[in-house]
């Protein structure tokens, strides 16, 4: 991308509305910069490992193990395999496919999701730029369907800055929540018009134009503050060197088949399973 950004690209298709289609390149245009922890054993300070494990089979298990489950009621569930998605016909598609254009303002902030840019693939430049320009003048946003990683989305296409288009996922209405059940809203109150013309003064007061700039997060700059300052004052745990679980698993296992065939041996000869030589004196 231009400017120098290095981005990777999430997906690749097209644009499409009526019977123009662009070629796109489809990036994330955020990214969360929250201080990640590890956790770890209070006890010995090793990272604590989460693993797979299936309670009937009493074993852990990969992930080519696992399959999708649909619980339809409880302790019952159909399985949905990779093939009967595939079978979908929206998760094959590569279009970002624009239904209608309207205002931005008529949109509520609640239904947008999360934002990605998108930039002209090879051939494509043209015709995005047209369709960039003619949002501008119109000063309509487009509405569209598209399928990312198998799931279908509604979308938002519309222009950042001066020559970028942003395609916003949204949720459908389906998934906001209804404001209905909030009985503290509903109630009614008698407003005092000198308390109206106070907080009307108050929010002159503070209003300004939106530099985005301005804004930071105190609370992730003074977190980062404490962790360097517990760097510096040597306030670390080391994990305790391991042995890599492979060999561990391995020896386990092979353990489990010795004593396994030394007891069927023991229950065919009428012998004792645990020879003195096979681990030492007992």
């Amino acid at each position: 991308m231009a400017g120098g950004i290095l981005l990777r690209a999430l997906w690749k298709g097209s644009i499409s509305f009526g019977l123009v289609n662009i070629p796109v390149r489809l990036y994330a245009a955020t990214e969360r910069k929250d201080v990640k922890f590890n956790y770890l054993h209070r006890e010995c300070g090793t990272p604590v490992r989460y693993q797979k494990y299936c309670p009937t089979c009493q074993k852990q298990i990969s992930q080519e193990e696992i399959v999708y489950g649909y619980q339809y009621e409880p302790g019952r569930y159909v399985v949905i395999n990779d093939e009967d998605l595939e079978a979908i016909p929206t998760t094959r598609s590569k279009s970002v496919d624009i239904i209608d254009f309207v205002e931005l303002s008529q949109i509520d902030p609640v239904y947008y999701d999360k934002t990605y840019f998108l930039e002209p693939a090879d051939g494509g430049g043209k015709a995005y730029a047209l369709l960039r320009e003619t949002m501008k003048q119109a000063g309509r946003i487009g509405i569209a369907k598209v399928t990312i990683r198998t799931r279908e989305a509604l979308a938002c296409v519309r222009v950042y800055g001066t020559n970028t288009l942003v395609m916003e996922t949204m949720f459908y209405p389906e998934e906001i929540r209804t404001e209905a059940a909030l009985a503290g809203t509903n109630e009614s109150y008698q407003l005092d018009q000198r308390e109206i013309d106070m907080a009307n003064l108050l929010v002159s007061s503070l209003s300004t134009e939106f530099e985005p700039q301005k804004y930071h997060s105190e609370y992730r700059r003074q977190l980062r503050e404490l962790i360097q300052a517990k760097i510096e004052g040597r306030e670390i745990t080391e994990a305790p060197e391991q042995q890599p679980s492979r060999v561990r698993d391995l020896m386990e296992a092979l353990r489990e088949s010795v004593e396994a065939a030394q007891a069927e041996r023991a229950r065919e000869t009428g012998t004792s399973p645990y020879p003195q030589h096979a681990y030492g004196s007992h």
